[in-house]
């Protein structure tokens, strides 16, 4: 079962990792999209990005919040339920990635079309594969087994991006378009196929074995003791102590990971470029992509040992320590500069995939504190990245603000450099480009330690480890029946 759950991380990070590298050339360099429409598709997306997570995770999980006259939910449903809609969105996903890359309408039209689309499969995607992480078992030992297979799925499937610069010519698309419809097949069934084989192993492995009755049981809203809405949950969840201070401690997380990702060329460029060689700059790119996939096999074999809380924890003081050494050595030491950019992304992107696990530890609490008769993972994990999407706006935002408040470089100003991130040192005398270099380095600093101390307070305050994690796991696995 874990292979078979890990395994549609392949196919939808063979596509992801494409998508998030070419849709923008696309449009712009080959489909010639105005500055207008572009700028008017991105903000449709913004939209729909930020309202879609929680709206499909409500209309999931809506039927979940209420109690039928039984007193609880059927397991075998709501994992049931999540698998048939992984089969029925995950081909769906494979056929939307096709359509950016064949020119079928006006570009504006066609550029917010395919965004909207292909964006709210992946999230149907994401949220029912998330979901699946707290419904498939309450072992933190299993969550974390099937959480490792994906990282190993996700490494692989990243191959496709260094596949992608062989083939990829703007002038001749011929050879792209083909190895994008191979993906796209290769995905597609390979979504039809695990899915399958993910049902037989859950049959299988099921304690519930009456299937057939379980099925016909489902919950009906009509039944409900208590009537769901989107009101009496926002105050459920406002009351959740937990979720609120990993809500805060995960914004903060987003943000740093996409002001890595969205300044990572400039750190390069500016504070490496005079002094390794495009090679070494590759691969210190390439090994920011791979290497946290790689690397959370190790996190998640610590997360057995010593639990997922103090993992993260030490993960943001090492964050911390490692940029208060960099500050001390200062941007002069160019390998210790090079191990410190590249494990900055590897660390930051590894804590981000240990979340899914604490996302599901909050599951199990939400189920105990509100007497749910059944988890409501989809809208919890849901509502988990509607609160961090601010984190990826803030990201850009804040990022080039500093930018001109350490360096004076206004990106937005009128000029040769508009528009770019990035200045020409050449045309620098020593002392300006050195003064650009320390701004440049300095916000390579301010911003990991900002971030480590914000989130070791928020973290700090997070109480649902030990034994309280343990007695929630308890209470729902019935061998406790006690109130919370």
């Amino acid at each position: 079962m874990e292979t078979a759950y890990g395994s549609l991380t392949l196919f939808t990070s063979i596509l992801h990792n494409v998508f998030l590298l070419y849709h923008v050339d696309m449009f712009v360099s080959v489909y010639k999209i105005d500055k207008t429409s572009f700028w008017l598709g991105e903000t449709i997306f913004l939209l729909w990005n930020s309202c879609n997570d929680p709206l499909f995770g409500w209309f999931s999980d809506k039927k979940l919040l209420v109690q039928n006259k039984a007193g609880h939910g059927r397991v075998s449903d709501v994992v049931w339920s999540r698998l048939n809609a992984l089969h029925i969105y995950g081909p769906l996903f494979a056929v939307a990635f096709l359509l950016f890359w064949t020119h079928w309408a006006w570009p504006g039209l066609q550029f917010a079309v395919c965004l909207c689309l292909y964006d709210g499969f992946l999230t149907m995607i994401d949220l029912h594969h998330s979901a699946l992480l707290a419904d498939l078992s309450l072992s933190a030992d299993v969550r974390t087994k099937l959480n490792s297979r994906c990282s190993v799925f996700s490494a692989i499937g990243s191959v496709s991006v260094f596949l992608s610069y062989l083939v990829w010519n703007k002038s001749d698309l011929t050879a792209f378009k083909i190895f994008c419809s191979g993906l796209a097949i290769l995905s597609l069934v390979g979504y039809i196929t695990m899915v399958r084989v993910l049902k037989a192993a859950y049959l299988k492995h099921s304690k519930q074995f009456n299937y057939d009755s379980q099925m016909s049981k489902s919950l009906d809203p009509d039944e409900s003791k208590n009537n769901a809405s989107v009101v009496k949950f926002g105050k459920q969840l406002l009351s959740h102590r937990n979720f609120l201070w990993f809500a805060f401690m995960n914004l903060v997380q987003v943000f740093h990971c996409h002001f890595n990702s969205n300044f990572f060329p400039l750190f390069l460029d500016t504070l490496l470029g005079e002094s390794v060689s495009p090679t070494m700059a590759s691969f210190l790119l390439s090994i920011s992509f791979i290497a946290p996939h790689i690397n959370n096999l190790y996190f998640l074999s610590l997360c057995k040992k010593y639990g997922v809380y103090a993992v993260i924890r030490t993960l943001f003081l090492i964050k911390l320590l490692l940029s208060l050494v960099m500050y001390e050595a200062g941007p002069h030491h160019v390998w210790l500069l090079c191990f410190f950019i590249a494990s900055n992304r590897v660390f930051t992107e590894g804590t981000c995939k240990l979340l899914s696990l604490v996302i599901s530890d909050l599951v199990d609490e939400d189920v105990v504190l509100h007497s749910r008769p059944q988890a409501v993972s989809a809208l919890i994990f849901g509502t988990a990245a509607l609160v961090s999407k601010p984190g990826q706006t803030l990201a850009p935002v804040i990022g080039t603000w500093i930018l001109a408040l350490q360096t004076g470089h206004d990106i937005f100003q009128s000029g040769n450099e508009s528009g770019s991130i990035k200045l020409d040192l050449s045309k620098m005398d020593h002392m300006t480009k050195s003064v650009h270099k320390q701004g440049v380095f300095l916000i390579l600093i301010y911003v990991p330690v900002a971030c480590a101390l914000l989130q070791l307070f928020a973290w700090s305050r997070y109480t649902l480890k030990g034994q309280r994690l343990l007695q929630v796991k308890a209470i729902r696995e019935g061998v406790l029946h006690i109130p919370v």
